[in-house]
């Protein structure tokens, strides 16, 4: 509704009415000097004066009609705000009912829930036989299913509606998100997929880390719930890398990949704003339900200090991961052996990545091994670093706001300096994918590493390179 043509056209009319006025005053000022002067007769006076009021009357009525419209107009817009004041209010109530009826529905889906789940438990108990505890397990494991998927409906709602507390606790991620796992593994079993989950740690490690198991859980039910979702075949796997500490703090990242449908670059990029409404009409109708909570996890893994990115290739697959800094428990940590590393002159390496826990992960592993590094946070800073320092080798993130990894490693290659330093350039991904690998090498990138990064594979990147700046 636009209100301001209207009032500017009565505005209009009321200005031409008063000019009409005026003239008209003018108009009957003439006549009569004229007359009385007996510049004119008596029979043109009259005539003049008589088409003077014809032409008022018609004035006047086109201005009655026209306020009269616009009372009209004011009357419906005023009926029109108020039936909006009411819509709004029972919107609202609706809302409130709505959350009512959710944690009515929760608690009575709950309750026989955990009653089945107790009940499988006492039978598990009792003597039987191999196939008859094989099928009270999945029993069991279907029921926990059932039980998350509930929590998880109940759980977003909350995140969704503000109402977001982190509940921090000493927890122990292997053991809990085992129990976790468990369970979509059955899931993915019965639609034909493999699923494979594995926590990459330190062995000596003996610590616990301070955290929220509860958001934790609720951001990785979302995410595999999805893979499963839009999976027809092949392989759901799930990564827990525990191998980065720093200081009294552990650096956890969570990767959940699929051979899914993928989605397109346009669908990625507003993927975490309105997740529920940026999957086409045909694909909610072959995949119900699926894209759910993916803003409340993006959501909850900024709430925790995180970010929640994506990476997907349409037809291929998609890989969700996100990277938490949690609190190590105190005097629990087993004294570290000394470290050799690989390098042992002085290395100068450049990384370009946008997330500034990734930058903690790589910063941890390259100085470990005697890389000193130097951070850029997109492409474009990238390019601008190599060409007033000097760098010995380049991790270039694919994926980074303003420039890509792609368009900054042709910058780079077309300056002076790499003509004269060739220096490597390692292309650095949570999914490589063929297309990403492809596309790396037509950029004219040495080499492909993909998260999370394996320890054994940076080292030998930093070593063939390392000695091949020596012998140039």
């Amino acid at each position: 509704m636009n209100f301001l043509p209207k009032s500017i056209k009565s505005i209009k009319i009321k200005k031409k009415l008063s000019y009409f006025i005026f003239i008209s005053m003018a108009a009957i000022l003439i006549i009569g000097y004229s007359f009385l002067e007996k510049k004119i007769y008596t029979e043109s006076a009259a005539v003049f004066l008589f088409i003077l009021a014809i032409i008022q009357v018609f004035a006047l009525q086109y201005f009655l009609k026209n306020q009269l419209k616009n009372d009209v107009v004011k009357e419906n817009l005023r009926i029109r705000i108020d039936e909006l004041k009411e819509n709004l209010e029972s919107s609202d109530n609706e809302v409130d009912n709505k959350s009512i009826y959710l944690s009515n529905m929760s608690y009575e889906v709950r309750t026989p829930l955990n009653t089945v789940l107790g009940m499988l438990d006492m039978l598990k108990q009792t003597d039987l036989n191999n196939d008859q505890r094989a099928q009270v397990e999945i029993a069991e494991y279907s029921s926990k299913h059932l039980l998350q998927l509930v929590n998880m409906v109940t759980d977003n709602a909350e995140v969704d509606n503000g109402d977001l507390k982190l509940n921090l606790t000493t927890i122990d991620l292997k053991h809990d998100l085992t129990r976790l796992f468990k369970v979509f593994e059955y899931q993915a079993w019965e639609k034909g997929l493999e699923f494979e989950y594995k926590f990459l740690h330190e062995p000596k490690d003996k610590f616990l880390v301070i955290g929220d198991t509860a958001r934790i859980q609720q951001v990785l039910i979302n995410l595999i719930n999805n893979a499963i979702k839009f999976t027809n075949s092949g392989k759901i796997s799930i990564i827990v890398d525990q191998s980065i500490g720093i200081d009294g703090y552990q650096i956890i990242t969570f990767y959940v990949k699929d051979t899914g449908i993928g989605m397109r670059q346009d669908e990625v990029k507003s993927i975490f704003n309105n997740s529920e409404k940026s999957y086409s009409t045909s694909m909610m109708k072959d995949y119900r339900g699926g894209g759910i909570g993916l803003s409340i996890s993006y959501k909850l893994v900024k709430h925790m200090g995180g970010k929640l990115e994506l990476e997907s290739k349409e037809n291929e697959g998609s890989t969700f991961y996100f990277s938490l800094e949690l609190k190590k428990t105190l005097n629990i940590k087993e004294q570290e052996p000394a470290f050799n590393p690989v390098l042992f002159d002085k290395f100068n390496v450049l990384v370009a990545e946008d997330n500034r826990m990734n930058q903690n992960v790589i910063k941890f592993l390259l100085e470990r091994q005697g890389a000193q590094c130097t951070f850029a946070k997109n492409g474009l800073e990238a390019v601008e670093l190599y060409k007033i320092l000097d760098f010995d080798m380049i991790f270039m993130d694919i994926y980074m706001p303003d420039m890509d990894g792609y368009q900054a490693t042709k910058f780079i290659k077309e300056t002076d300096k790499y003509a004269v330093r060739k220096t490597p350039i390692i292309a650095v991904s949570a999914s490589a994918f063929e297309e990403d690998i492809k596309n790396a090498k037509l950029a004219g990138i040495d080499d492909f590493l993909a998260k999370p990064i394996e320890v054994e594979k940076l080292k030998g990147l930093l070593i063939k390179y390392s000695k091949k700046n020596s012998t140039a």
